[in-house]
């Protein structure tokens, strides 16, 4: 498996293509005048406490209050007069005008404002350290008994205090105690900085703030045997050494200035997987394909075995398909970025291995995927439900915005049943009101069905409401907008 970096830098926007064997599988896009906050430290202002929900809404400077369950509150578990564990309500914690350091553990998405935590963090290369908690763990991706147990004491000896957690990164694995204690002495130089920018700061001001994307993918992706790094930016080339002179030195010699004057993220075909990714139907080799819905609470796949008709049955057809569409899907969900519930509805198989051998297929080939996924057994209705964590937005929100003219809802009414619709409010008017005439202003396309299709149904309207209707094309409305004006 072979695997580089491209990096497009533009003075608007950076993107990062992670490319595998000549196949985009990832993209971060990262917009100077819409700059992700996971990670980032802010002075926020306790809104709204809710002890229904127990929960808060706090004011972080965005359009939109921010959301902090108690769960997400320091110590928020005390014990009781009989020593069992108990969640203190959130109301006894938060007040509302209450001044408080956040921490954004997800970007706005769609209608929801962010979420945040109280229990802050500083990241590293190796550890990220938790000021407010106590214990040590280490990263499930380290499967090694010995290593986690040799991790673990590292963090324990070289820490400075007992109140203060960490958690070992997947990046660890294999690295020596000088350049895991290195981290931890940076993390509290950094932690340090934040304790006495906290002094001073008002509400809604940034108190911390991650690496920008292109170290932040340095620091994070430096463990996955990454061959080649492109950059089609000098002066980000320069900055890129220097970082990884600094912090990440075996990426150092993977670091490669692109001056090329066809586009870098041309050389793979990124664009036209880009714009593939925005469509809802994913084709398959065999001549299957997915259709991927997006909505705001999960997202949907159904597989089809399209043109493919196989070699020997219908049931082995349908099994190569679902196996094929496995390593697809997986490849979508990190491409378009898919969070939250996702239900995939394979094509239904009657033989029960073939159902477990597309199950341990899609597993598998999840296996790369950095985000944390949980998928369940094959469901009564032949439904596969599963999860994949969702910090930021996907690829379809960065890039895309609702269409005005079906407001989001990917369908537009029938030129039929718009026309029923004004014929019908002429009808409403006339019989409300006393006029001589009715104009309606609708689309081009509108006017012409009435004119050209539906002549002899606009002159039985005219009898029967009873006055004269005349048409008026507007050139930029839309096929459902029209307006019925009484004279």
């Amino acid at each position: 498996m072979t695997e580089e970096l491209l990096i497009n830098v533009t003075p608007q926007e950076t993107r990062v293509a992670t490319v595998e064997n000549g196949l985009l599988t990832e993209i971060w896009i990262e917009r100077v005048q819409k700059i992700g906050l996971v990670g980032t430290i802010i002075q926020g202002t306790v809104r709204r406490v809710l002890p229904g929900m127990e929960a808060a809404f706090v004011d972080i400077g965005l359009e939109k209050a921010a959301f902090l369950h108690v769960s997400d509150m320091q110590s928020p578990i005390r014990l009781d007069d009989k020593g069992e564990p108990q969640t203190v309500s959130i109301a006894r914690l938060l007040s509302e005008g209450q001044k408080l350091a956040v921490q954004v553990t997800k970007d706005p998405l769609g209608t929801k404002g962010a979420r945040v935590t109280a229990k802050l963090t500083a990241p590293s290369r190796y550890v990220v350290m938790m000021p407010y908690e106590s214990n040590i763990g280490v990263s499930a991706r380290i499967d090694n008994e010995e290593e986690r147990e040799r991790l673990r004491s590292l963090v324990e000896t070289s820490r400075v205090a007992d109140n203060i957690g960490y958690i070992v990164r997947t990046a660890a694995e294999g690295v020596d105690a000088e350049s895991i204690k290195d981290d931890m002495d940076y993390l509290q130089k950094v932690w340090a900085g934040v304790l006495e920018r906290r002094k001073s700061c008002t509400a809604g001001e940034m108190i911390f703030r991650d690496l920008p994307l292109v170290q932040r993918m340095m620091r994070d992706l430096s463990r996955r045997g990454i061959e080649r790094i492109r950059i089609d930016s000098r002066e980000t080339y320069h900055q890129c050494v220097t970082f990884c002179d600094e912090y990440v030195p075996e990426l150092s010699p993977c670091l490669e200035h692109y001056p090329g004057e066809r586009p870098i993220f041309d050389l793979h075909g990124v664009e036209d997987e880009i714009d593939k990714a925005l469509n809802r139907k994913v084709s398959l080799k065999s001549g299957g394909y997915l259709i991927i819905d997006q909505t705001e609470s999960m997202t949907t796949i159904d597989i089809n075995t399209g043109g493919f008709v196989g070699k020997h049955n219908l049931e082995e057809t349908i099994f190569k398909t679902n196996l094929e569409a496995t390593l697809a899907i997986a490849r979508q969900l990190r491409l378009r970025n898919l969070g939250g519930i996702i239900i995939i509805d394979f094509i239904d198989m009657s033989v029960l291995e073939h159902r477990r051998q597309v199950l341990r297929a899609l597993e598998k080939a999840l296996e790369r995927d950095p985000a944390r996924t949980q998928v369940s057994e094959v469901s009564q209705l032949g439904l596969v439900e599963m999860t994949r964590k969702r910090t930021r937005e996907s690829l379809e929100q960065v890039l895309c915005t609702e269409c005005s003219v079906c407001d989001g809802r990917g369908m537009q009414k029938t030129l039929e049943t718009v026309g029923f619709e004004v014929s019908r409010e002429i009808i409403r008017q006339v019989r409300q009101f006393e006029i001589k005439s009715v104009t309606v202003l609708a689309s081009t396309e509108m006017v012409e069905w009435f004119t050209e299709e539906r002549s002899d149904d606009l002159a039985e309207l005219e009898d029967f409401a009873g006055v004269p209707i005349r048409l008026q094309a507007e050139q930029f409305y839309t096929r459902e907008h029209y307006d019925v004006v009484l004279q």
